[in-house]
């Protein structure tokens, strides 16, 4: 027989299609030919799959061989297309059974020695396989633990493609999917290190109950990052469909830690000031990558020094935020990622940041206005909490009988509004007071009291705030009701909602 058909996937952003790998060998001088939209990487497949088959032991049939990916019109990436190649070849040439693999989903990349090394995206690939119906993977014994959290497939693990053709001639066992490791206790820093700033950690509380985008202002020392980095261990743990999204996007970045299973606490990312906008909401050559703003979906994305990161880099996150998702189009195609990540801004007053305030001050007024200015309005008029933080003083900071709330308190309290959230708004199908459309809001009977909003109605007359900063600070006051067990926002709610987003302390 001078043809076969093996199962693959291949990914194009988190969504994975199943690909038929054919092969056809056909008489005429010897020679191996890829069709389907392969890359680089896949047009070098067929030097290490002669190695890796000739190293297990095999014959490489001297024939033409021609090699098609379908469907043809969707680009192929990456290496894991491998083993499904070896397979083919081997079936076709007569030297395994075609139907022993049927229906199965077969996924690695070989070394020159017939190992099967781990592939990036695998979670995601063997998602598209259950999609798809195909009951059984097999896949390289590094990616097996991460596989075997997606239900209704049976997964296979393999070392080596000489245990393979074992299997498939012989009936030889393959290696059995390891057990899900059992979840663990969350670790990091806790919310009870950070020394005084109330109004910081009621703003942080805030933003954690709702979804909202954070801005910390305030000179060295404040606690801004010790805040923003505590801001994950008040969040709840992510469900099931979150914990899927999350852990396929970081399978994707090759960012899995060893032992596979679902990531559980909500990521968090935080990339250097010097970083690139292809690095902030993905790019690359090829298939674009996730970028931070990605890696960052369902938890948090923190900006350290905020003014110091270019203003492409910022600007491009506008979208982002406001929509959820990135879609980076290249050459070869576009690629769609989720982005509902929860944004954190960390700054300085001015560049020389001086912990005395403007009294000790070297920088010129327009100095200053420039330094903040690289934060634009449009950017911060996405950022519902903006607030500025005082310097900690010496009581506060050698306070040793009142200890402060733990973030497994806080978290309690966050826990509680999210539900009371997510209870309201179920026939939406939003979650977080965040995600809540603005017209919404404004119709009954979500609309609240005009002797409410008087203050804000206001304000937005008067120009100081935006109709989307009306709307944001709506949806804080829905988020300050939920943390006080209200079930609808008052006057005083609105009006927290409205300082806290203006940036006045207290």
């Amino acid at each position: 027989m001078g043809y076969a058909k093996v199962l693959s996937v291949g990914l194009a952003g988190v969504s994975g299609q199943v690909v038929e790998v054919e092969a056809d060998l056909a008489p005429g001088l010897p020679a191996v030919l890829i069709s389907g939209l392969p890359d680089t990487a896949l047009h070098e497949a067929r030097d290490r799959v002669r190695a890796a088959i000739v190293n297990s032991g095999q014959k490489w049939p001297n024939r033409r061989i021609t090699l098609n990916l379908l469907p043809a019109t969707l680009p192929k990436y990456g290496s894991a297309f491998d083993l499904a190649i070896a397979v083919a070849v081997l079936a076709g040439s007569g030297e395994l059974p075609p139907v022993a693999l049927e229906g199965t989903v077969v996924l690695g990349e070989l070394g020159l020695d017939g190992a099967v090394r781990p592939v990036r995206g695998a979670l995601p690939m063997v998602a598209a396989a259950a999609r798809a119906g195909c009951p059984r993977v097999v896949v390289p014994a590094g990616n097996a633990a991460e596989a075997a959290v997606i239900p209704g497939v049976r997964v296979h693990g393999v070392d080596t493609l000489h245990r393979l053709v074992a299997h498939v001639r012989g009936g030889v066992p393959l290696l059995a999917s390891p057990e899900p490791p059992p979840a663990g206790t969350p670790t990091g820093p806790d919310l009870s290190d950070v020394a005084g700033q109330p109004f910081g950690r009621r703003a942080l509380e805030i933003a954690a109950a709702g979804g909202h985008h954070l801005a910390l202002l305030g000179p060295p020392g404040a606690g801004k990052t010790m805040l923003a980095e505590r801001l994950p261990s008040i969040l709840p743990a992510l469900d099931d469909e979150a914990a899927l999204e999350v852990t396929a996007l970081h399978s994707i970045a090759g960012l899995l830690p060893p032992g596979g299973g679902l990531l559980r606490r909500p990521p968090f990312q935080a990339p250097h000031h010097t970083a690139t906008v292809p690095a902030l909401v993905g790019g690359g050559s090829g298939l674009a990558r996730p970028g931070a703003v990605s890696l960052a979906h369902r938890g948090v994305l923190f900006l350290d020094e905020a003014p110091e990161f270019s203003k492409g880099a910022l600007e491009a996150l506008r979208q982002p935020l406001e929509s959820g998702r990135v879609r980076v189009a290249r050459t070869r195609g576009a690629v769609e990622y989720p982005a509902r990540s929860q944004l954190v801004l960390a700054a300085n007053p001015c560049p020389c940041a001086k912990p005395s305030g403007d009294a000790d001050c070297e920088c010129a007024p327009q100095a200053r206005r420039r330094y903040l200015g690289r934060l634009s309005g449009p950017l911060l008029d996405r950022v519902d909490v903006q607030v500025q933080l005082m310097p900690v003083t010496a009581a506060e900071l050698m306070e040793t009988v009142t200890v402060s709330e733990s973030s497994s308190t806080v978290a309690a309290r966050v826990t509680a509004a999210r539900r009371a959230a997510a209870d309201r708004w179920a026939g939406t199908g939003h979650r977080l007071n965040a995600e809540i459309p603005g017209p919404l809001l404004r119709r009954p009977p979500w609309r609240l009291p005009a002797d409410d909003t008087a203050e804000l109605r206001a304000r937005l007359d008067s120009g100081s705030i935006s109709a989307r900063g009306f709307d944001r600070v709506i949806r804080m006051a829905w988020t300050v009701a939920d943390l006080d067990g209200r079930a609808r926002p008052d006057r005083q709610d609105v009006l927290e909602a409205l300082q806290l987003r203006t940036g006045a302390g207290a």
